[in-house]
């Protein structure tokens, strides 16, 4: 931050800006990690999401019984801290909070690798899930976001948000992919009901 130029001010006007920056100083910074977003409403993608703590891997995940690949993917999910915590203590999701989802892709050939798959290059495509439940209808919303640039929300009619809402353990989030958090949510009696039911069959 540039040093402020005082020359040529009054006196009571040094007093003033001294005494408010005395009172900036003071007031508790805001949440670094809450959901952000610019003047048209696009969300801004975190750029120290790997940062976060780190919640689970998976590698050539799909879906759909018909989806095929002819290379190795994995996504790594991430998120804040605070938010971590506040799931532990109740089994869901504060309000603001941001998940982000991270594809790369996996090589089999490298280095002194013999056998499996490992991640390489940069990553492939950045999807977050935010929890906004004053912004979106049904509390969250879902960001595809390339080169870390402003992201459009996805359209609420998009299969994403269904599957969530009839599949997902917790708050609408894949938790049972999450196994530190998924024996927590059990605990606290914070599983949905369709995710149960789907456990019995």
């Amino acid at each position: 931050m540039k040093p402020l130029i005082l020359f040529g001010l009054a006196a009571s006007a040094v007093i003033a800006l001294s005494a408010g920056a005395a009172s900036l100083a003071q007031t508790p910074a805001a949440n670094p990690d809450a959901a952000q977003f610019d003047a048209q409403g696009r969300f801004l993608p975190p750029a120290n999401y790997r940062e976060w703590v780190f919640l689970s891997s998976g590698v050539d995940m799909s879906y759909s019984e018909t989806a095929s690949a002819d290379h190795h993917m994995f996504d790594n999910t991430f998120v804040p801290r605070a938010a971590y915590e506040a799931f532990k203590r109740d089994g869901k999701w504060p309000d603001k909070t941001v998940l982000a989802l991270e594809v790369r892709g996996g090589a089999t050939n490298g280095s002194i690798n013999k056998r499996g798959a490992f991640q390489s290059g940069e990553p492939m495509g950045l999807e977050f899930h935010v929890k906004d439940e004053a912004r979106f209808k049904g509390g969250w919303g879902f960001f595809s976001s390339l080169n870390g640039k402003p992201a459009v929300m996805i359209p609420p009619a998009a299969a994403c948000y269904a599957c969530h809402q009839d599949h997902a353990a917790a708050d609408t989030t894949f938790v049972q992919f999450y196994p530190t958090l998924l024996p927590i949510a059990t605990k606290l009696g914070t599983l949905s009901a369709k995710y149960l039911a789907e456990e019995k069959h």
